[in-house]
């Protein structure tokens, strides 16, 4: 697998259009938070210093071909004094494969603040031994497709359930490698990661069952500073599922215990059915 600084590395081919290199992957389709990461790498990269991403919005429209580089197209909606929204499409072969906004606040405005508690969960230091990645077909894909990622997820009976919640589902997870000390950088290999096990907790309450998983769309809105090379613990739930969709939702936190960032997705969960 790739770096993650080199996968958001993207070359500049005119003012508002840039290009993604293509790495090698055991993937059918190009991988959803690669496109949604370098997308917003795109979008970053046409905005004046002294604004952070907060929020993105992104829909999935076609299956990505990961054997060939994809191109994105920003449009500058608007640069307002506090607030920069861009949109950015990327495309392959003519065809647009994904579409972002993408919206910037300006650094240092106050106001209010709260934040809902962290989940009480094993750090991910007690599960090193026990909670390694490796027990599933799917959970064996994501260590040889991410293997520079530390992923562990929370077994189930070690993390309390919040009453109510259909499908609960919690996840440690941290860029293997020290990173730069570059904020930006940080975000965008949060929105990278942010696509992992995401739609699997969808398939809490329905083990056995055999789904075709696709991401449609991606939400994310960034709130308090993070390392992605630090431990993040992504709590994830899916509260309804239905005629061949599932809405996953996550929040993540730092070890300390802020919330850094949370994420919205709606995929595609259909039952594959066998031939008679």
């Amino acid at each position: 697998m790739a770096a993650i600084v080199d996968i958001l590395e993207l070359e500049q081919l005119e003012r508002n259009m840039f290009r993604g290199s293509v790495h090698p992957t055991e993937l059918v389709r190009t991988y959803g938070g690669q496109v949604a990461g370098q997308a917003l790498v795109s979008a970053v990269r046409t905005v004046d210093d002294g604004y952070s991403v907060h929020s993105l919005h992104g829909y999935f429209l076609r299956p990505g071909n990961p054997t060939i580089p994809t191109v994105y197209l920003v449009d500058r909606i608007r640069d307002g004094r506090s607030f920069v929204t861009r949109r950015v499409t990327g495309v392959q072969n003519g065809e647009a494969i994904f579409t972002m906004a993408a919206s910037f606040h300006i650094d240092g405005d106050e106001g209010i603040e709260h934040q809902d508690q962290m989940p009480k969960v094993p750090s991910a230091a007690d599960l090193e031994a026990d909670a390694q990645i490796a027990e599933t077909v799917a959970e064996r894909e994501l260590t040889r497709e991410w293997g520079s990622w530390d992923l562990r997820i929370v077994p189930a009976e070690q993390a309390a359930k919040v009453d109510g919640l259909a499908a609960q589902q919690r996840v440690w997870i941290r860029y293997r490698d020290r990173l730069p000390d570059v904020p930006i950088l940080h975000i965008c290999a949060l929105a990278y990661l942010s696509d992992m096990t995401l739609i699997g907790s969808a398939r809490v309450p329905h083990p056995g069952v055999v789904t075709q998983n696709a991401s449609l769309d991606h939400a994310m809105w960034f709130m308090r500073p993070f390392r992605a090379d630090e431990w993040l613990l992504y709590d994830q739930s899916s509260p309804s599922a239905g005629f061949g969709r599932a809405l996953t939702q996550g929040r993540m936190f730092d070890t300390d215990g802020n919330m850094v960032a949370a994420v919205v997705q709606e995929g595609l969960q259909r039952i594959m059915k066998t031939a008679p």
